[in-house]
């Protein structure tokens, strides 16, 4: 398995720059894409995703491709691992959650499931799965590691940086993560200042021009 682990990243720099930026925030400032399905959730609230993508995929009921992507992957990552959706499986617990913790890996992101819930909250490291599972896994079959996966209707590549909240995750590409964050940015200042006018009494219909958006459909709200 030589130079899975040595594609392109993100600068330290800026995954850093990314850290109060919200999932759906960049979500929206790319355009509304790399959104992955809203079923893929922290397994407990508070949960934050944040680094570059190392991607592998386990075959449904297998794990063994897993651990070999948690020895490879270096020092920020966040670790992507697509099952093709198979959730009835613990393909990650507490025992690999102390691995990954201990070794600087930023996160786990799955859309298959996971076991050890609350001993994985105490021991502090995000996991991002599509479900939660006591049934436990074989060490078998070693899939693709450090590849172009596709998790919960996006693909994602080695290096692209993942962002994960409270509302779901985002996959922004490598290419683009400077404009992203700029995009996003000043999404945020325009936030910010809709948000003052809004606590000032204004209204969101108002705000939006809402009565031109029903008045080029032929509509009239009638006040």
């Amino acid at each position: 398995m030589p130079h899975v682990n040595d594609h392109r990243r993100p600068s330290p720099d800026l995954v850093r720059a990314f850290a109060t930026v919200a999932a759906a925030t960049a979500h929206e400032a790319q355009g509304r894409t790399g959104a992955l399905a809203s079923g893929v959730k922290p397994i407990y609230s508070g949960m934050r995703l944040l680094g570059p993508a190392f991607t592998c995929e386990c075959p449904p009921g297998d794990n063994l491709t897993l651990h070999a992507a948690l020895k490879l992957a270096k020092p920020g990552d966040v670790l992507v691992c697509a099952t093709g959706g198979f959730t009835e499986q613990g393909l990650f617990g507490d025992v690999m959650a102390s691995c990954a913790k201990g070794n600087g890996i930023a996160g786990l992101l799955t859309d298959g499931g996971v076991r050890d819930g609350a001993t994985i909250r105490d021991i502090g490291f995000p996991v991002f799965a599509r479900a939660q599972s006591i049934i436990g896994t074989v060490k078998e079959s070693l899939g693709p590691i450090g590849r172009p996966v596709v998790i919960a209707g996006v693909t994602v590549n080695p290096g692209d940086l993942i962002i994960g909240d409270d509302d779901g995750v985002v996959v922004v590409p490598l290419e683009t993560a400077e404009a992203v964050l700029a995009a996003s940015r000043e999404r945020e200042k325009k936030e910010e200042r809709f948000r003052e006018a809004l606590l000032s009494g204004k209204t969101t219909w108002d705000m939006l021009n809402l009565d031109a958006l029903l008045q080029s459909k032929g509509i009239e709200l009638t006040h």
